[in-house]
């Protein structure tokens, strides 16, 4: 058999090189026709027809396109990741949330300008004085289209004695808006120097007001937005994270505050304005930061939740009420107690004339260790506990006289 194919091969390509005529010719190439040109073009004809009437019914178009895309967007999911090696990282996205967040809340930042009078000896050795001008800047978070705007207390409030100068309480205080170059004038409504919170208002209408954000849910990592005006550069934004929560600083005067710590840089001028989030809402009030040699991106904001109930009282009180009981004391340890024969707890040093504290028969020398039934030892741990009460509701103190127990009920005042 192999030798009769070869043959039969080798007979074949001597026939067709050399041995045809015309009318074997004209047959090999109707035969070409037929074997290989018609059953291309056939094939080609019935795959349009399929493929055309596929795309006709929308359930069967539907799932190739369905598939086609699926398979592409598993393609792009694919990580490629090589180790030791640095992939890009696509910045788009942070871009646009900055970007977002910027034109939504710059409508409502201000800058606030304050004048004061500042005296002066003429020397060391006169009692004349001289005076003069001067100016302090800051920023503010418009809170209602009407004209109130919230700040920093220590903005609009800045009186202070020294023994070479003083300076007045503000003479004037003024408001730009964004993107106009306005000057209006502004009244302080209230102030709270113990939250550094103050509210002001101008006389205009339908302004924008922030929106704020829940800042008891931001959590560390997040975007956060500074916004105001440092060094007199009104609308300047920086970026950054939220570093820290619930972060207890205390500052030059000695207050302390429970405040959003992040590294989106606050400069002088930035005060009172807002640090936001990723929507652009007001988590905290930029009031202070850190500084120093080998300090860097350390900024604290008030959480804009414990501005709420402030804010309210400010506008309709001009300053807070708060529950007051008219003592002061000093923190017992066990050391010191133990030094002067003395329990652990809260001495009280000093009780405030016509005060809740010396109504209720509590006396200098008495050590308070209980607070409505709470065991406590430092006067942080009063004042928390106080803080929950109303003024008029009543407190129950447990304390230590003379080696004795004894309870005492006391009615909170007002804190005068």
């Amino acid at each position: 058999m192999e030798e009769n194919n070869n043959h039969n091969f080798k007979t074949v390509s001597n026939q067709t090189n050399y041995g045809y005529n015309s009318s074997e010719k004209k047959q090999t190439k109707i035969g070409f026709g037929k074997s290989i040109i018609l059953p291309f073009f056939s094939g080609i004809l019935g795959c349009s027809v399929v493929i055309g009437t596929c795309f006709g019914i929308p359930s069967i178009r539907n799932n190739l396109i369905s598939t086609r895309n699926t398979s592409y967007v598993e393609r792009n999911n694919t990580p490629n990741i090589t180790e030791g090696t640095v992939s890009q990282v696509s910045l788009t996205n942070y871009s646009d949330t900055a970007v977002y967040s910027a034109n939504k809340i710059l409508p409502s930042i201000v800058g606030i300008q304050v004048e004061y009078t500042v005296n002066s000896p003429i020397s060391f050795f006169s009692n004349r004085t001289v005076s003069s001008n001067a100016t302090a800047s800051g920023s503010g978070i418009i809170i209602s289209d009407d004209g109130y705007i919230l700040t920093n207390n220590h903005i609009v409030s800045t009186s202070s004695s020294e023994s070479y100068y003083e300076v007045s309480e503000a003479n004037k205080v003024t408001v730009t808006l964004y993107n106009d170059d306005t000057q209006y004038e502004a009244k302080i409504i209230g102030k709270d120097e113990q939250t550094d919170l103050a509210v002001i208002k101008i006389e205009k209408e339908g302004l924008s007001k922030a929106e704020f954000a829940d800042s008891d849910s931001i959590k560390v990592g997040e975007f956060a937005m500074a916004v105001g005006n440092p060094l007199g550069m009104q609308s300047s934004i920086t970026c950054g994270v939220i570093s820290a929560i619930n972060r207890e600083v205390t500052d030059s005067d000695g207050k302390k505050f429970t405040l959003i710590q992040t590294d989106a840089a606050i400069n002088s001028g930035n005060s009172g304005g807002a640090l936001v989030n990723s929507e652009g809402k007001v988590i905290g009030i930029n009031t202070l930061k850190l500084s120093g040699t080998g300090i860097e991106g350390m900024g604290f904001a008030i959480p804009i939740n414990s501005t709420e109930d402030i804010t309210l009282q400010l506008i309709q009180y001009s300053k807070v009420k708060r529950p007051y009981i008219g003592i002061s004391g000093i923190d017992l340890d066990e050391k010191t107690a133990k030094t002067y024969n003395l329990v652990v707890g809260i001495y009280v040093k000093r009780v405030e004339e016509f005060s809740s504290a010396e109504k209720a028969g509590l006396k200098a020398g008495d050590v308070i260790i209980e607070a409505d039934g709470q065991k406590i030892t430092k006067m942080d741990e009063l004042n928390e506990i106080k803080s929950k009460h109303q003024i008029g509701e009543e407190i129950k103190l447990k304390i230590n006289r003379d080696n004795n127990e004894k309870e005492i009920t006391l009615k909170l005042g007002e804190q005068p």
